[in-house]
């Protein structure tokens, strides 16, 4: 895939790159290795200033963001503002809060005064995707960069400005010595990044495939890595549920970023007793979406990221519909320049339908009918995926269930599912592992180590053990 702008709302070119070249990439990687010695001796107050810093700088400079990912990736430039200040807040968040999750911690019960400390581990490579094309990195960076560790960006091919956006407001907040860098190159070339030994430890987020990839380099070379991948999250609805605002936010939870994330609701599972008021109202409010350019204010709903993108969603809902699924709205690509799909409702979906066993990237809700909290659970389960899931109900016992029963990294209740600096992020099965954000997000690239000081004299032996 070339790395160029490609405007997804006309399909034209409006910038191409030339990828680093081994001679570039080999450069980028010394100098990380170099900004690491630097870096991993500053203090944590330091650290949180330059963050700081960022954070101001993602605030001033938040509407030049946003357009650029208008143009890159379609994004509403309602969306693409928030994302901005996302980031911003997330920085802010971990300059505050980093102090403490890095302090020493004491561990009074043990033999000898002993001490766990989190200490960085190197030069982090991230191989991020197009779709938060600023949160995505900012949520690795921020921590990652805040325990000490310096960060390599390998971005998706389709967003090369916002990348190189991003090197430049982390170079003026202070990570400009080789902190934080860009590697303009394709992805069959982050292998050989992998297995470099400058490189300490990997995270990606994106695709099943890009995972089990980097994943199998990361093993050969015996690397931490952390995995973001698909979702297919549940969206439950029971009959003790406000059923309007579960429909009002399952239209939001569905088309945010145009349907292009990991964490929106894509499989709704509906109680038959409020099935068809839901149904309803999730078909209205999907119809009433204003469809358009994604620089317009106005606009609701915008193009598909990529013609590839909108293709392999037709596919999957045209393969469905032939399997038996039933087109309540939509299901079909809209007329005209740019990558439009309409917004889209399928029921009577078979369970070996794609859009019922694949990820569905894109603006289409697949709506199932339940009789009981069994037979609810037993559907949201019903994936190889497990990010989030979002239950609605007002019953305490059914709260308990769902809660403890369906297998995701997070259950919102009576909530849409959502990233915060706040939360741990991640998932379970084919949705990866490890954890994003929170103090868990932080330590991920930490060497946890154990520190024991014996007095120099005197003392028993050692146990045995």
């Amino acid at each position: 895939m070339a790395i160029a702008t490609i405007d997804p709302t006309s399909g034209a070119t409006l910038r191409t790159f030339a990828p680093h070249d081994r001679a570039e990439v080999e450069a980028r990687l010394a100098r990380a290795g170099a900004a690491y010695e630097r870096h991993r001796r500053t203090t944590v107050a330091e650290r949180a200033a330059r963050l700081r810093r960022a954070a101001d700088l993602f605030d001033t400079e938040r509407e030049a963001l946003a357009r650029i990912a208008v143009r890159e990736m379609g994004k509403p430039i309602r969306a693409a503002r928030s994302e901005v200040e996302k980031c911003a807040e997330g920085c802010r968040w971990y300059a505050e809060h980093a102090a403490a999750f890095l302090g020493d911690e004491p561990v009074a019960a043990a033999r000898e005064p002993s001490t766990i400390v989190y200490l960085p581990l190197g030069p982090i490579l991230a191989v991020m995707p197009w779709n938060f094309p600023y949160w995505q990195v900012t949520r690795f960076a921020a921590p990652a960069l805040m325990a000490g560790n310096v960060a390599l960006l390998k971005h998706a091919s389709n967003v090369p400005q916002c990348a190189l956006a991003l090197e430049d407001l982390f170079g003026r907040a202070g990570f400009g010595d080789g902190g934080f860098q860009v590697l303009l190159m394709g992805g069959d070339a982050v292998a050989n990044v992998v297995a470099d030994p400058r490189i300490a430890a990997v995270t990606l987020t994106g695709s099943e495939g890009a995972g089990a990839a980097v994943a199998s380099a990361a093993g050969r070379h015996l690397k931490k890595i952390v995995l973001e991948l698909g979702g297919s999250d549940p969206f439950v609805v029971m009959p003790s549920a406000d059923v309007a605002r579960a429909a009002a936010v399952g239209v939001t939870a569905r088309t945010l970023n145009n349907g292009q994330s990991c964490i929106a609701a894509k499989r709704f599972v509906v109680h038959d007793a409020v099935y068809d008021r839901f149904v309803g109202l999730l078909v209205d409010g999907l119809a009433g979406l204003r469809v358009g350019d994604p620089a317009d204010d106005a606009t609701e709903l915008g193009p598909l990221a990529t013609a590839a993108g909108r293709d392999a969603l037709a596919r999957q809902v045209e393969a469905s519909v032939a399997a038996g699924a039933r087109v309540l709205l939509g299901g079909r690509s809209l007329p005209g320049p740019g990558w439009f799909y309409a917004a889209t409702v399928l029921a009577d979906v078979p369970s070996e339908a794609p859009v019922a066993r694949e990820e569905v990237f894109g603006p289409v809700a697949v709506v199932w009918r339940v009789g009981d909290v069994d037979e609810a659970i037993a559907r949201a389960n019903d994936t190889p995926y497990g990010l989030g899931a979002s239950v609605w109900t007002a019953d305490p016992d059914e709260r308990e269930r769902f809660v403890r029963e369906i297998r995701a990294g997070m259950t919102f209740v009576n909530a849409m599912v959502a990233s915060d600096p706040r939360l741990p992020f991640g998932g379970v099965k084919r949705s990866g592992w490890g954890r994003e954000l929170a103090a868990l997000g932080l330590r991920e690239f930490c060497n946890v180590k154990t520190i024991v000081r014996a007095p120099p004299s005197g003392g028993g032996p050692p146990p045995a053990t």
